[in-house]
């Protein structure tokens, strides 16, 4: 299963990591509706033994078959098959703190803990203002 982004099939991977951080999806279930609203970062930090001394470098992480965390999800996943499954990002991100941001940003827009159409079943971010500084987002009228 792939990921969507703008209504096309998308490998983030092509992309350079010094460029893109990470990004915030939506993963749908065909069958009930319901939604997981999250982050995934392309890149995380491993370390090796290199001559009796620990190394520190970055090793791609395991987005491309990702499905997120939520027990709930991954239990549906289980049952209806990863196939009934529909993978968007939503936004790539430059820096970990504005993958933070933009994921809860969603997640609150949207009321995933006040609806029983998502499987979110928390919210946790901390984010400075200094953090994303250079984040353009498009202001909504309310």
């Amino acid at each position: 299963m792939t990921w969507l982004y703008e209504s096309k099939e998308y490998d983030p991977g092509e992309l350079d990591p010094k460029k893109i951080y990470g990004f915030v999806y939506i993963i749908e279930n065909t069958v009930t509706g319901q939604k997981y609203v999250g982050k995934k970062f392309l890149f995380a930090s491993k370390t090796r033994q290199v001559n009796k001394k620990k190394k520190r470098y970055k090793a791609e992480s395991d987005w491309r078959d990702y499905y997120g965390s939520s027990e709930s999800l991954l239990l549906d996943i289980e049952k209806y098959g990863k196939e009934r499954f529909r993978r968007v990002i939503l936004h790539l991100c430059v820096t970990k703190a504005e993958c933070g941001y933009l994921e809860a940003k969603e997640q609150f827009d949207r009321n995933v803990l006040l609806s029983d159409d998502y499987y979110n079943s928390w919210i946790s971010v901390r984010v400075r203002q200094a953090h994303i500084k250079g984040l353009q987002i498009q202001k909504t009228m309310v």
